[in-house]
């Protein structure tokens, strides 16, 4: 009787194991059922290598700009026209990409909300290491301020030239999105740096990059570019949660892995930022001004120990450094490295308003994977919650979108484009535009 009761406290015990197992790996937040009205993809424009964002502009109603990851800007009418010279080329200005994936390139531009009159655009893209950055480093991403022309056929760089300058230990990790708010600043993301467990060359190794105030790596940064100060080309907003000291001046939330997406909602002026976690959680926040959104003390909304990243640790602190709290996703999902995983990282993401009444008012993204690519909507129940739901995409049996997604943005009209390629790195020209309509709409499908 001693070791049959042994071994049923032992299969309790296995089993609570297994069962508290099961439940650290189940998303935070509520998860419901796919949309019952499927989504058709309408092909818009190909032959891009990988196109990883688009951009629009008030005033300009008639196209749309296409940022490939391998250095060029496409011009593309509404009619789907691509024009045949690229708008902007940074090709010779770029580190040498690897065709068969990277993190690194030209990730997204930014028009001024003045453009129609002072015709300056911004872009992030990553540039051979500088000199006089730390010796090891990867490479140094750059924000740069350009000029376009009258005709909209073509841009160059400003006379202010480079804004910003990051040296980036690694490869990875880069954040890459710039995009200006509702108040006229400039908003730029950083990863943490690179690597993993934010340690290793370039990290705070005690409490990592994206807690360390005193660095610009896995922050969201906010920027003056109308004013340079003290011969630099931007000043800091002087309502930045440390403009007055405790921090870099220029941040205005941190707590990222890497925040490759980020994107404001045009009627309520949120922001909403895609960070992809490591091993376990991938995120969706709703950023405010000084939060903290826990990155590396936690992954998603779960405890994080970079000893021992795909456990749960004995202790979870639920504030930082500063006693401050830790701001969980509005969503989240499960890492593919796990069972039942559904991508390798989040892919943002808009707040869209648009004629698809099912996905009206909802933040609309996807997951990174090989075997096609899932859709997402999180939408508001009113009460500050967010419910995910598969957007199912017609004509695919996975319901998934073909291929790797690379982004998901708003065309002149608001409605949602899907950007995608065969590759998983910056090579070939099997990328393409779809613009997502309601199912069973003329030209909608896509093939298995």
């Amino acid at each position: 009787m001693r070791n049959a009761t042994w071994v049923m406290v032992s299969a309790v015990v296995i089993a609570g194991v297994i069962i508290a197992s099961l439940l650290a790996n189940t998303p935070s937040g509520p998860t419901g059922p796919p949309l019952e009205g499927q989504a058709a993809l309408q092909l818009v424009a190909e032959g891009f290598a990988h196109p990883v964002a688009v951009a629009t502009t008030d005033g300009v109603d008639d196209r749309f700009f296409v940022v490939d990851q391998i250095g060029v800007v496409r011009t593309v009418m509404t009619d789907g026209a691509v024009l045949p010279g690229p708008f902007l080329d940074l090709r010779a200005e770029m580190v040498a990409l690897d065709p068969a994936y990277d993190e690194r390139g030209l990730l997204s531009i930014a028009f001024h909300p003045d453009f129609g009159s002072n015709r300056l655009l911004y872009a992030f893209y990553s540039a051979p290491l500088r000199e006089g950055a730390p010796e090891g480093y990867d490479h140094t991403n750059l924000v740069v301020e350009l000029t376009a022309a009258e005709d909209l056929s073509s841009a160059s760089p400003s006379e202010n030239g480079t804004i910003l300058a990051v040296d980036n230990p690694s490869r990875n990790h880069n954040g890459g999105q710039v995009l200006f708010g509702p108040d006229g600043y400039l908003y730029v993301t950083l990863g943490d740096g690179g690597g993993a467990n934010d340690r290793g060359l370039g990290h705070n190794e005690s409490i990592g990059n994206g807690q360390d105030l005193n660095s610009l790596h896995g922050k969201i940064l906010r920027l003056d570019v109308d004013r340079g100060s003290g011969g630099t080309p931007y000043s800091v907003p002087p309502d930045n949660p440390f403009a007055s000291g405790g921090g870099r001046p220029e941040i205005y939330a941190y707590g990222f892995r890497n925040p490759a997406y980020a994107a404001f909602d045009n009627e309520t002026g949120e922001l909403f930022v895609a960070d992809a976690g490591q091993a376990r959680f991938e995120e969706i926040d709703l950023v405010v001004r000084g939060g903290n959104y826990g990155w590396r003390i936690r992954e998603g909304a779960h405890c994080f120990d970079p000893d021992n990243p795909l456990a749960d640790p004995a202790s979870c602190p639920t504030t930082g450094a500063g006693g401050e709290e830790l701001i969980d996703p509005i969503g989240e999902f499960v890492n593919t490295d796990l069972p039942g995983g559904e991508g390798s990282a989040p892919v943002g993401g808009v707040l869209y308003r648009g004629n698809i009444s099912e996905l009206d008012g909802g933040y609309v993204f996807g997951a990174y994977r090989a075997d096609g690519s899932p859709l997402f909507v999180l939408l508001p129940d009113g009460d500050g919650n967010w419910t995910r739901r598969t957007v199912l995409v017609e004509g695919r049996s996975d319901g998934r979108v073909p291929g790797y997604l690379l982004a998901v943005g708003l065309d002149v009209e608001g409605e949602l484009l899907v950007l995608g390629a065969d590759a998983a790195g910056p090579s070939g020209t099997s990328g393409k535009v779809w613009r997502l309509a309601a199912g069973n709409a003329p030209g909608g499908g896509a093939d298995d």
